[in-house]
């Protein structure tokens, strides 16, 4: 199960970032242009957030699911602390990429409440470039592309 989880949560990832990305530019692009809110910003925006929360929610199982975590409870949390590796995978990654999904989801219900196009468009095109970054520096890159 760890194996099948590791690998959807790694390729969903790429899904996610692209997306992110995608909603990024749309959001910048909407707020130099001074257009008008579409339908379809809207819709990039939201399914960028779904697919994030998707990749949260993947996260979590692979966390309960990782060799990582019966070897922190067999060491104690001390020991995590002071591997590198370890406190990547079981502290630094959830903990920024929490933040990260909180502040995307922020710039979502704040879109929502705004109301012209162009504080949506900089709710979503802050507030998600944000959440990108911190998702980019926390990503263990050592064990993604092996």
């Amino acid at each position: 199960m760890y194996t099948g989880v590791l690998d959807l949560h790694s390729y969903w990832a790429f899904a996610v970032l692209g997306l992110l990305l995608i909603a990024v530019l749309n959001a910048f692009a909407g707020l130099a242009s001074k257009r008008a809110f579409l339908p379809k910003d809207r819709q990039i925006s939201m399914i960028a957030l779904i697919f994030t929360h998707v990749q949260f929610v993947l996260g979590l199982v692979l966390i309960f699911v990782s060799p990582a975590m019966e070897a922190a409870k067999a060491a104690g949390m001390g020991a995590v602390m002071k591997d590198s590796h370890l406190r990547l995978l079981l502290v630094e990654h959830p903990l920024v990429n929490l933040i990260a999904i909180i502040l995307i989801t922020i710039g979502w219900s704040k879109h929502k409440k705004a109301g012209d196009a162009g504080k949506k468009f900089k709710n979503i095109g802050y507030l998600y470039a944000i959440g990108l970054i911190l998702l980019l520096s926390r990503i263990p890159y050592g064990q993604w592309f092996d």
